[in-house]
C-alpha cells in the first residue's frame, strides 16, 4: 500500500499545474453514479428529507451571496484592496463555475459532509488561474509523517488520481474524533431525518397504497366453506387492500369489521413532524421562525437576525480564514480575506453609543468614527459647543436672521438627503454653514438610521423643533 502510494507521489510538486487533471477523467466517465459513493446516506437524506434539504440551502445560498474582500495589513490596520487578483478569480473560477455556485457549494458540502475541497490550477507563474470545487465523497486524504498531509487521492469510477497538498485547499469542520476529516450536522441529526422521513412514508402509503382504508380484522362469525372464505378474503383485499396492508380474517358466525389500526390523530401526526422539523433545523443553526408558518413579523426578524449573527457569520469566519492562510500567500505576505460584517446592528444600541460619544470627540472625530465621512472645516470643535449658548440675535422686526438662514440650510439639506436617499453611489455629505454643531450631529445621527423618506422628514422635523426651541 505505501510503496503504491510512493510511487504515486515520487516528486512533491513545487508548482500548481496548468490544468485540473481530474476534468479529462470526468470527461471520459460513463456514468457518474457508476457506483455507490462513500457518504451515500448523508446525500440521500439531503434528497429525501425536505428540512435537511432547505436548512442547507438556507446556508449555502445566503452564505454565496455575501461579499468577500483582501485587505492589506498595515500594522493593526487592514487597508482594502480594490479589484485583487484573487476576488477576480472568485469572480470566475472556472469556465464552468460561476462565484456564486462555488460558495454555494463549499458551504453545502461543508454541511452535507462536513467536508470542501478546491483545486488549484495555475499557469507556472506561482499564482492561482482556475478554482475548481471537487466532491468530498470522492476525496480521501493521505497523511504523511513530516508535513501531517501529503496529498490527497481522487476517485472516480475507481481511478485514484493523487492531488498534491499544494493543489487543495481543505475546508473542514471540526471532528472530534478523526484528525483529517470534519464531522457533518446531519451525523447529529440522521436520526431525525430518518424519521420524519419514515413517518412521510407512511402518510403517503396509507392515503396513495392503502388508499386512506386503516388496518383491522374482518370476523366471519358465521361458518362458511374454504371456497367462499378464500373468495371473501380475495374479494376484500381487492378492494381495500393493499402491499402493505395487515388485514386477518376469523371464521365465525356472521361479518363483521373491527379497527386495529391506529389514525393521524391517535399518533399525533403533524405533531411529530413539527417535533422533527425544529429538531433538525435547530441542529444546523435555523431558526423555526425563518419556517414557522405562525411567526409574526417580530419573530421572523428576531429569528433573521440570530440565524446571521450565531449560525451564518461563523461559517463564513470559516471560509475566510481558510482563504486568507491557504490561497493568499500565493500574492504575498500580509493579506487577509474577510467578508462585509453583514451582522444586523441595533439602532437604539448604536444611537445611545453615538450619544454617549457625544461630549467626548469633536466634530470630526464623530464624522470619521461613526458616520466614515471625511473631516469639515468647522468639525475641529466640540460636539455639545457651549453648555450655555447665547441667543440667538434678533433685527429689527423682532425675526431672528440667524434662524431664518439655518431653517433655509435646514430645508435644503433635507432636499439634498432625500434626493440621495435611493442613490448611495452618489452620496457625499452636506456642507453645514449656518446650522449650529449640535443641531448638525442631531440631523446626522437622524439620517444614519433613516432608510426611507418618512424617516427623512422625521429627522429634520425633529431638527426644526429643537430650532424653536
Amino acid at each position: 500500500m505505501f510503496n503504491w502510494l510512493s510511487d504515486l507521489f515520487k516528486a512533491r510538486r513545487r508548482s500548481l499545474r496548468p490544468h485540473a487533471p481530474h476534468i479529462e477523467s470526468l470527461a471520459t466517465h460513463n456514468s457518474f453514479d457508476s457506483g455507490p459513493p462513500a457518504d451515500v446516506h448523508s446525500a440521500r437524506l439531503y434528497e429525501q428529507s425536505p428540512w435537511v434539504y432547505i436548512a442547507i440551502n438556507r446556508i449555502a445560498e445566503a452564505g454565496a451571496l455575501a461579499p468577500l474582500k483582501v485587505y492589506r495589513l498595515a500594522g493593526e490596520k487592514r487597508v482594502g484592496i480594490e479589484n485583487h487578483p484573487l476576488e477576480q478569480l472568485l469572480g470566475n473560477p472556472n469556465p464552468m463555475t460561476s462565484r456564486f455556485e462555488l460558495f454555494e457549494q463549499t458551504l453545502g458540502s461543508l454541511e452535507l459532509h462536513g467536508n470542501a475541497y478546491w483545486f488549484l490550477s495555475g499557469d507556472g507563474g506561482g499564482q492561482p488561474r482556475e478554482i475548481w470545487a471537487l466532491r468530498p465523497d470522492r476525496m480521501a486524504v493521505v497523511p504523511d509523517r513530516q508535513s501531517v498531509v501529503r496529498g490527497y487521492l481522487y476517485a472516480i469510477d475507481g481511478q485514484m488520481i493523487p492531488l498534491d497538498a499544494l493543489e487543495v485547499v481543505h475546508f473542514r469542520r471540526w471532528h472530534p474524533g478523526n484528525d483529517y476529516y470534519g464531522l457533518s450536522p446531519i451525523t447529529a441529526a440522521r436520526a431525525a431525518a430518518l424519521s420524519d422521513k419514515h413517518m412521510a412514508d407512511w402518510n403517503r402509503n396509507t392515503f396513495g397504497v392503502d388508499k386512506g382504508v386503516p388496518a383491522g380484522i374482518v370476523n366471519i362469525q358465521e361458518f362458511i366453506s374454504d371456497t367462499d372464505f378464500e373468495r371473501v378474503k380475495r374479494e376484500w383485499r381487492s378492494n381495500y387492500g393493499g402491499a402493505a396492508r395487515k388485514t386477518a380474517f376469523l371464521r365465525g358466525g356472521s361479518m363483521e369489521w373491527q379497527n386495529i389500526g391506529l389514525s393521524h390523530t391517535d399518533l399525533d401526526f403533524l405533531q411529530g413532524r413539527r417535533a422533527q422539523r425544529d429538531e433538525i433545523l435547530n441542529i444546523f443553526g435555523i431558526p423555526v421562525g425563518l419556517v414557522s408558518e405562525n411567526a409574526t413579523e417580530a419573530n421572523a426578524k428576531v429569528a433573521e437576525r440570530l440565524f446571521i449573527e450565531r449560525t451564518l457569520w461563523p461559517k463564513l469566519a470559516r471560509v475566510a480564514q481558510k482563504i486568507t492562510g491557504e490561497l493568499l500567500p500565493f500574492y504575498g505576505a500580509d493579506l487577509v480575506a474577510e467578508y462585509d460584517d453583514i451582522r444586523p446592528t441595533d439602532a437604539e444600541a448604536r444611537l445611545a453609543e453615538i450619544r454617549a460619544a457625544y461630549p467626548l470627540l469633536s466634530i470630526n472625530e464623530m464624522r470619521a468614527t461613526y458616520f466614515q465621512l471625511p473631516p469639515v472645516a468647522w468639525g475641529d470643535g466640540p460636539v455639545g459647543g457651549d453648555p450655555h449658548p447665547k441667543p440667538l440675535p434678533q433685527n429689527e422686526g423682532g425675526a431672528s436672521t440667524a434662524k431664518s438662514a439655518i431653517e433655509n440650510e435646514l430645508a435644503q439639506w433635507e432636499r439634498f438627503a432625500l434626493n440621495r436617499l435611493d442613490k448611495p453611489e452618489q452620496a457625499r455629505p452636506f456642507e453645514v454653514t449656518a446650522v449650529p454643531d449640535e443641531l448638525a450631529f442631531e440631523v446626522s445621527a437622524g439620517l444614519l438610521f433613516a432608510g426611507d423618506k418618512e424617516a427623512v422628514k422625521s429627522a429634520f422635523a425633529g431638527a426644526r423643533e429643537g430650532l424653536g426651541d
